[in-house]
């Protein structure tokens, strides 16, 4: 009888529990979809700019009736002398509640990156609202043009460039790190982060002055950013960023245009290759008390477009070598980078070494990116071009060739 009365008392008290003093309303809420750090215009402050969401006319995205007609965001930013007091300084006059958890991106200029990152880090891993999952970026532009700049196919700048980030593997040109992966390199002992490279570019083109191209400024996705612990090192290009992902991330696909061989230097023809199932893998060694690598790829690439006038049987192995030329220099030329310019371990090479040897790794973690630059790696690369199953020839006319 007591057992059935208990079990009464805790199917009344269960509704109650369902509704709590955290409740918020949604039209209460200014919900952040990005984020951008700029240096302040006092010494020792910090300005954060906040890209939010206008619910009444972001609903247009589902096709629903818009509220009203202005912008789909409200851009507001403000200075204070630590990060979450210039959040809080937010809230003089922002009108509602400034919400953290829709966040998609964290944009950090150069000029606070040089200064470090770790209170932006400590404070993102720190909140409760904010999840671990954001993109982080680094730009030479500042953070609040990028923050409050319209771009992209979706309503919400931000969700567009949230969608940059995950639709960017094809791309193979930026490495896709977020809060998570972030702290992980910073409180590593062995590598260093690296984060996307972001900046304004002239790329839009206006519907009603078509004539303008590249009139509006959009948000380009593209290259690096290398740092030292916290500290801002210094940026690698696209080419260099392609060769980094290959040591820290997985490329499923990456566009190499080649020339046609037998062609001249100043020939407009080329031939276009997709990189397809690559085999990627790093070997460490510890031979005469110092440690080696074995860096050695495989790559797979399919023939998805040739101005050429040679069958393509005829000009595979060209095209092979050619092709495994350039992504040992690709490679290469990362690791140079790393040994010769920046002389630390953005790689993870160390972490390898590290899961090999343990016991030798304890000798060597403490002055490891003085040993790092020393290093000798080996890189060799193997490549298979595809024969294209439609279209084997080449595409000329039958009236008088390919001129």
């Amino acid at each position: 009888m007591k057992n059935k009365k208990s079990r009464w008392i805790i199917v009344c008290l269960l509704p109650l529990l369902l509704f709590g003093c955290g409740k918020r309303e949604i039209n209460e809420l200014a919900m952040v979809t990005a984020v951008g750090f700029d240096k302040g215009k006092k010494p020792g402050t910090i300005q954060i700019t906040a890209q939010m969401v206008r619910p009444a006319d972001a609903r247009g995205q589902t096709g629903a009736p818009s509220g009203a007609t202005g912008e789909p965001i409200y851009s507001a930013t403000a200075e204070g002398e630590s990060i979450f007091a210039a959040m809080r300084n937010l809230g003089r006059f922002v009108s509602r509640r400034v919400f953290w958890a829709q966040n998609f991106i964290i944009v950090i200029n150069e000029d606070v990156a040089k200064r470090g990152v770790r209170d932006i880090l400590d404070f993102f891993t720190r909140n409760h609202e904010t999840r671990m999952n954001t993109w982080v970026v680094a730009t030479p532009n500042k953070a609040a043009d990028l923050v409050s700049t319209v771009t992209g196919l979706e309503v919400v700048p931000g969700e567009a460039v949230d969608k940059l980030f995950r639709y960017n593997e094809i791309v193979a040109e930026a490495p896709r790190t977020n809060v998570m992966r972030f702290e992980e390199s910073f409180l590593s002992k062995s590598t260093h982060p690296v984060l996307a490279k972001m900046q304004l570019r002239k790329r839009g083109i206006s519907n009603k002055k078509p004539e303008q191209f590249g009139s509006i400024e959009q948000i380009e996705l593209s290259g690096s950013a290398v740092f030292h612990r916290d500290k801002l090192a210094g940026w690698l290009s696209p080419i260099q960023s392609r060769g980094l992902l290959f040591f820290i991330e997985k490329v499923d696909s990456a566009v190499v245009p080649l020339p046609c061989p037998g062609a001249s230097e100043n020939s407009t023809k080329k031939v276009s290759l997709e990189l397809k199932h690559q085999k990627f893998q790093v070997k460490p060694f510890y031979r005469s008390g110092k440690p080696e690598f074995s860096v050695m790829l495989t790559a797979n690439a399919d023939l998805v477009e040739s101005s050429c006038t040679i069958p393509f049987e005829n000009m595979k192995k060209t095209l092979e070598e050619e092709l495994k030329k350039e992504l040992q220099n690709e490679l290469q030329g990362v690791i140079n980078q790393a040994q010769k310019k920046y002389k630390i371990d953005f790689l993870k090479l160390g972490e390898v070494f590290e899961n090999r040897y343990p016991a030798e790794w304890k000798k060597l973690q403490k002055n490891w990116d003085q040993e790092f630059s020393r290093v000798k790696i080996n890189v060799s690369v193997q490549a298979h071009i595809n024969s294209p199953v439609l279209l084997k020839l080449p595409t000329i006319s039958e009236k008088g060739g390919n001129k």
